[in-house]
């Protein structure tokens, strides 16, 4: 599969079959999180796979009552390891360098024919508790891993021209 088919082909999925994750599936979705940029390649980061059962479902409640993301056999934990590192246009350098990390593992897992569902619909404290996560550092993103239990059509897209302008803003 080529990138852009992965990329368009890719869904959020909310729901999952009862199925293991291989241990070399989720290792090759890690290290596609390994080897994303991030600012002055820092690196700043710790990705968390949660297995246990019971603590998936602590996580359903962390996430605001989301049930699919303990459905699935697999919840990996996106986190800044170091929080207070700007770039030089004024973003946090933690939110950019875990985002793309996370994207290059989720298009990792639908390659390997695994679903995913980016969430950021949840309570941080709640899932620092959950998970016995520092306070100082920061979760960015949560998604269930695991095999579809549905097919998702494609969601309807603004066409090019609504979201490009060359040579300025217009």
């Amino acid at each position: 599969m080529d990138v852009f088919s992965a990329i368009s082909g890719r869904r959020s999925i909310r729901s999952y079959l009862e199925k293991e994750v291989e241990q070399e599936k989720i290792d090759r979705i890690l290290e596609a999180g390994r080897l994303a940029p991030s600012a002055a390649n820092r690196q700043e980061w710790k990705f968390i796979v949660v297995r246990d059962p019971d603590t998936r479902e602590k996580l359903i409640r962390a996430a605001n009552g989301q049930a699919f993301v303990g459905e699935a056999p697999v919840v990996l934990v996106a986190c800044a390891t170091e929080c207070t590192s700007v770039m030089p246009c004024g973003q946090p350098a933690y939110t950019v360098d875990l985002s793309i990390a996370f994207a290059f593992m989720l298009l990792q897992a639908y390659e390997l024919g695994l679903g995913t569902c980016w969430i950021g619909a949840f309570n941080e404290n709640a899932v620092k508790e959950v998970l016995h996560i520092p306070e100082s550092v920061r979760v960015v993103a949560l998604s269930p891993v695991g095999y579809p239990g549905q097919s998702i059509p494609p969601r309807p897209r603004k066409n090019l021209e609504q979201i490009v302008c060359y040579d300025g803003y217009r």
